[in-house]
């Protein structure tokens, strides 16, 4: 089989044309490639196909071998990888995902090469039933959870996926995200467990987040969960709609929550890093 590894602010992926290949079972192959001493090395798996309904399909694979309904960061690199290697060459492209329809445009350089992407990544949910979160009200900006003694506010967004943001005093390049995040995943107010984000305000304009991913841990970057950390912020007043940077371990981010259609706009790098057979 050939893959592609593929990276968008550190958050990266084996990607397969799925044009060409075949994946039988890919949950299992995303738990062997996944691991970083005996497979290949990734935070999962992403699958390229052929789509019925749009320019092409996303199928995004945690490295627990559990599906994801999308992934910011991963659809950015599919944009590159089907516009570079001339298999759709649009630069508004539609990608079909388990969270509906995304348009992607693609910004490109002097060579014609594909360099940033900006994602419509349509409107956050705040309906606790819709996230899910087991909450009375929506939105849902008061979700109190403690955990070794240390209680924290989330506020909880879906952007396809659900995600549950805390703004912390604490100087979070420093914080220990494995140890909150763990624990607050698979809370029970959390029926399909949660993406955990843990956010300090630099500025109104300017977040820094690191992140706990549903199924993977940390990672250097989520593109959906940069997006609901700002929703999260603009829900509490804390950022205007934007655009907002959110500084991520392994890049920057540029968010915008648009005012006319509602919906946030994600715009960052997709970098292509090798190509192998397995």
């Amino acid at each position: 089989m050939r893959f592609t590894k593929m990276q968008g602010c550190g958050n990266d992926y084996i990607y397969v044309n799925c044009f060409e290949e075949s994946v039988s079972s890919p949950g299992q192959l995303a738990r062997q490639i996944s691991d970083r001493h005996f497979g290949i090395g990734s935070d999962g798996l992403v699958l390229i196909c052929p789509s019925g309904t749009a320019d092409c399909r996303m199928r995004m694979f945690n490295s627990d071998g559990s599906e994801s309904e999308m992934c910011g960061n991963a659809i950015r690199c599919v944009a590159k990888y089907v516009y570079d290697r001339n298999i759709i060459r649009k630069r508004r492209l539609s990608v079909e995902t388990l969270a509906g329809i995304k348009y992607v445009t693609i910004n490109t350089d002097e060579n014609d090469i594909a360099r940033t992407m900006t994602v419509d990544m349509g409107a956050p949910i705040t309906e606790a039933a819709e996230i899910p979160v087991n909450a009375e009200r929506s939105p849902v900006t008061d979700l109190s959870l403690s955990a070794y003694g240390r209680e924290f506010i989330f506020t909880c967004v879906s952007m396809g996926n659900p995600h549950a943001v805390t703004f912390i005093d604490d100087d979070v390049d420093g914080f220990d995200v494995e140890r909150y995040g763990k624990i607050f995943e698979v809370d029970e107010h959390f029926p399909h467990r949660s993406n955990i984000e843990f956010a300090e305000v630099l500025s109104p304009a300017h977040l820094k987040m690191r992140v706990w991913e549903r199924g993977a841990g940390e990672t250097l970057a989520c593109g959906t969960g940069t997006c609901a950390t700002v929703a999260a912020a603009c829900l509490n007043g804390i950022c205007p709609r934007g655009p907002v940077t959110v500084d991520l371990l392994g890049g920057q981010l540029t968010i915008e929550w648009n005012e006319k259609d509602g919906h946030i706009y994600m715009t960052g790098p997709a970098e292509f890093v090798f190509d192998g057979e397995i």
